[in-house]
């Protein structure tokens, strides 16, 4: 298993190592069967999702619970640690031509930057924040794009509050989905 219910486990690290290392293979921008969508966009928000779940938000929820959880050499810590190379392999896709490969980069790049060694990148990113908040149709992007600006003390103009909740990439959810694998 690779990731459930906000749940790194041992194999979420490689797999997220590879999907970030297959961003750029041009299969990637093979449509997604019966969507208009790159696989990149998917791939894009399976890593997303899983750097979510590896949140300071939802870490820091875990490690109330569990403490040691996010102690050096656990699951979590390891994974924890991969953010910058995450970012890495992400931000090329910042200004790409497909708007939802571009959003989806945008929201794992802004999950990702809240990583201390990705602090130089935050200011760039609230620029792409603000474009999400101000095209995006997609709830769940617009309040993952809202949050950090907050928390990075920049001003969000004009923005309705949102209602605090976790993010829901199920099959179910109101939203898009790109729960299904994508490779």
């Amino acid at each position: 298993m690779v990731g459930h219910q906000n749940t790194i486990y041992e194999a979420t690290a490689p797999a997220a190592m590879y999907v970030a290392g297959i961003l750029t293979h041009p299969a990637a921008t093979t449509p997604r069967p019966f969507r208009d969508v790159p696989i990149r966009a998917a791939l894009l928000s399976w890593l997303a999702s899983t750097a979510y779940n590896a949140s300071d938000e939802i870490a820091g929820r875990t490690e109330q619970h569990f403490p040691g959880f996010l102690a050096p050499g656990t699951i979590m810590a390891a994974f924890r640690d991969l953010r910058p190379m995450l970012y890495q392999a992400v931000s090329p896709f910042l200004r790409d031509g497909h708007e939802d490969v571009r959003e989806a980069a945008v929201i794992a790049a802004l999950i990702l930057a809240e990583h201390p060694a990705l602090a130089e990148h935050r200011d760039h990113l609230a620029v792409h924040a603000r474009a999400i908040l101000d095209t995006s149709g997609d709830g769940n992007n617009r309040r993952v794009a809202q949050k950090p600006l907050e928390v990075w003390g920049h001003d969000v103009p004009g923005s309705e509050p949102f209602l605090e909740k976790s993010w829901d990439w199920g099959p179910h959810s109101g939203g898009r989905s790109y729960i299904e694998p994508p490779f």
